[in-house]
């Protein structure tokens, strides 16, 4: 009978393995290790994500009775204490460089114009254990945030960072890259004029709110319809100053946009293009929600919510292998036609997880009644 591979074997075929083993090196991952190297502490822990398993317990009691299997996946059966070590001392660098390499390995059939590339900037808080010091918010309250840049026609996370729950927002966006030319969209959480002149020196279009107590100093009004939910389109100058102690280097004209929503909440949209039809800038700060259904797909079906460490390196591992988790779902869809949900596709994954099958038959039935006695009982400890 014809040898075939399972489900997991198939979503790791798109793990760039040769970088892997570069950033392995780069980062002395596998340095005086002898027992687990780093490659099986990232299928162990890609395992756990793809599973649903939600403790190291879990991870390896399921990983030991496919033993047998994790052979043609290059790696080799872990203890719980071995696993909870590595969390805790590898360098979570390999893996989140890893999930860089595999965001421009997504992005790779791609190709737009940086006009036409919007990204959605956010965060996501998560629960920590609250023996997470290194995270604590306030007395027994221990969490971190997920800083992400969110490319919404590719439904893919370009850009991952990791802090702790009291670092502000607009702290953590000063450190993200910048792509020159393209719409950024975030909300209140990033008010801060000095990164907005930065943005604007690069050539990027802005879309935000205003604050409720922001005057602008208006210099033209333009025309909107009468019947639709714009309710006015103005230019105008932001205050000179932030702060009463900060001068407002965002010197530029920008424009305010009133809309009206379905709720009957009157929003001030901000925006630094002058010439976009105030329709197209509200339809932008629209897009802002997919980064919101982002972040509600990735903590319903992969593990963010509970934590297998305590330390920042394992919260960083760990944060950083769901999101190579949701990337490596995402190309393998993409290598089948038979299932279009996302979320569907990865409940087939999971069910099917070590059962050898083909990708692109994960809903059909595997005919059996052609086979003897003897291949039956074959296929049977094979699966």
């Amino acid at each position: 009978m014809r040898h075939q591979n399972s489900v997991f074997h198939g979503v790791l075929k798109h793990v760039p393995w040769g970088e892997f083993d570069r950033l392995v090196e780069e980062y002395e991952a596998d340095f005086r290790v002898r027992r687990l190297t780093t490659k099986s502490q990232f299928v162990a822990l890609l395992y756990g994500q793809l599973s649903g398993a939600v403790s190291l317990r879990e991870i390896v009691t399921g990983l030991q009775s496919h033993a047998a299997r994790l052979y043609h996946l290059g790696a080799c059966p872990a203890q719980r204490s071995t696993l909870a070590d590595a969390n805790a001392a590898r360098p979570s660098e390999v893996f989140t460089a890893l999930f860089a390499v595999l965001v421009k390995q997504a992005h790779r059939g791609l190709r737009r114009r940086i006009a036409e590339t919007t990204y959605l900037i956010d965060s996501t808080g998560v629960r920590l254990n609250g023996f997470s010091d290194w995270a604590r918010f306030s007395a027994g309250v221990c969490g971190a945030k997920v800083h992400v840049i969110y490319d919404p026609d590719a439904d893919r996370p370009i850009y991952a960072a990791v802090s702790a729950a009291n670092v502000n927002d607009i702290t953590a966006a000063q450190a993200m890259p910048i792509e020159a030319g393209a719409t950024y969209v975030f909300d209140l959480g990033y008010y801060d004029y000095r990164w907005w002149a930065a943005l604007d020196a690069e050539g990027c279009r802005i879309v935000t709110r205003f604050k409720s107590n922001t005057p602008l100093a208006v210099i033209a009004e333009l025309p909107v319809p009468c019947d639709g939910s714009i309710l006015s389109d103005r230019i105008g100058h932001l205050p000179a100053r932030q702060k009463s102690s900060r001068r407002n280097p965002f010197q530029d004209p920008v424009r305010e946009i009133r809309v009206k929503t379905d709720t009957g909440k009157v929003l001030r949209i901000l925006c630094n293009d002058l010439d976009a039809s105030a329709q197209e800038i509200a339809d932008l700060y629209k897009r802002r929600w997919a980064i919101e259904l982002f972040f509600r797909w990735v903590k319903q079906t992969l593990k963010i919510n509970r934590f297998l460490g305590t330390s920042e390196n394992a919260v960083r591992i760990q944060i950083a292998v769901a999101l190579i988790a949701f990337l490596l779902l995402r190309l393998t869809q993409a290598a089948q036609k038979t299932v279009q949900s996302p979320l569907a596709f990865a409940r087939l994954v999971r069910a099917n997880l070590m059962h050898r099958r083909r990708i692109d038959r994960l809903l059909q039935t595997e005919p059996t009644a052609h086979l003897n006695p003897a291949q039956l009982a074959l296929q049977w400890n094979q699966n």
